[in-house]
């Protein structure tokens, strides 16, 4: 398997923590950029859990995000995004509110409580190690947010393939980088789009099962709502407004489409976030077949890499 190459973190003033629990099996990855940039976010699958995707919208005010906090422990874990609030607050990182400055964290967790204990799942501490001992690289497998992922669920009786972190990125002449980092612990199996190949599936007794082919021949499906789902982040330093964030996250779906399968079942949570820092101009539509490619490497990268 070729490992594509890159980071989110080649994107200027990106910077990623990642906290593990090994013995829970679970933990958090934060996305920093500490300067802010403004963001998009698009949910897809039916069964998310996340934080401040309103704000994202483009008619909203606040039009910059400090972070986003992503994390196992289904919504339990969505309280690691308070330590990174304490954290980038104790930086007078946030938005000027007056009295105060507000960090503005973005978040979206994933369900490991299957995997290790399911009375363990990431808390403020998590979020706020993460930003303290944020740099530019990416532990890529199971780290993080995905130390207890999984994808290959939907086949009664099947064993499931171990999920995890990836991340990549695309360089444009014009000196545009977008960057994805994707936590996969799909529902759906994993494909190479380039050749079509299967790259990580649920086994029953060491034979890889495809979960389209077994959902489509009528063998019902083990997964259950909620527990699954694959979250992630796309930040570029080109120039968005909201509404060309927002679109970026949407159109960049089309990179969970195109490696996971099925994806955005009713089963998942699917939910990206996209993040742009503006300091170049780049054609929207350039930016976004960055971003779908960039987004099915990091997912093939997940499942495949363990630094």
């Amino acid at each position: 398997m070729t490992r594509y190459p890159g980071s989110i973190c080649d994107v200027p003033g990106i910077l990623v923590g990642q906290v593990s629990d090994r013995e829970g099996m679970t933990g958090t990855t934060v996305v920093l950029c500490r300067q802010g940039a403004v963001p998009g976010a698009d949910v897809r699958g039916a069964a998310p859990g996340t934080r401040e995707t309103d704000l994202t919208r483009p008619e909203n005010t606040v039009d910059r995000m400090h972070a986003v906090c992503l994390s196992g422990g289904s919504a339990f874990g969505l309280d690691a995004a308070g330590g990174v609030m304490r954290a980038l607050a104790q930086q007078g990182i946030g938005f000027d509110a007056g009295p105060a400055r507000v960090p503005i964290v973005g978040g979206a967790v994933v369900f490991d409580l299957g995997v290790g204990s399911a009375q363990a799942y990431p808390t403020a501490d998590f979020g706020y190690q993460a930003v303290l001992t944020a740099n530019d690289r990416v532990l890529q497998g199971a780290h993080g947010a995905g130390t207890g992922a999984t994808c290959g669920k939907a086949v009664p009786g099947a064993a499931p393939h171990r999920g995890g972190v990836g991340t990549a990125s695309v360089k444009l002449p014009s000196g545009a980088i977008v960057g994805a980092l994707i936590v996969v612990n799909a529902c759906g199996d994993i494909y190479d789009p380039q050749t079509g190949a299967l790259v990580a599936a649920g086994t029953v007794q060491g034979v890889q099962t495809p979960c389209m082919q077994a959902l489509l021949e009528g063998f019902g499906a083990a997964a259950k709502p909620g527990q699954n789902t694959t979250i992630g982040v796309i930040a570029t330093n080109a120039a968005l407004d909201k509404a060309g964030a927002n679109r970026l996250a949407t159109i960049a779906h089309d990179g969970l489409a195109l490696a996971i399968r099925p994806v955005h079942t009713c089963m998942d949570g699917d939910t990206l976030f996209a993040l742009a820092t503006g300091q170049v101009q780049e054609h929207p539509a350039v930016l976004q077949a960055a971003a779908v490619t960039a987004v099915w490497h990091a997912v093939l990268n997940a499942v495949t890499q363990d630094d």
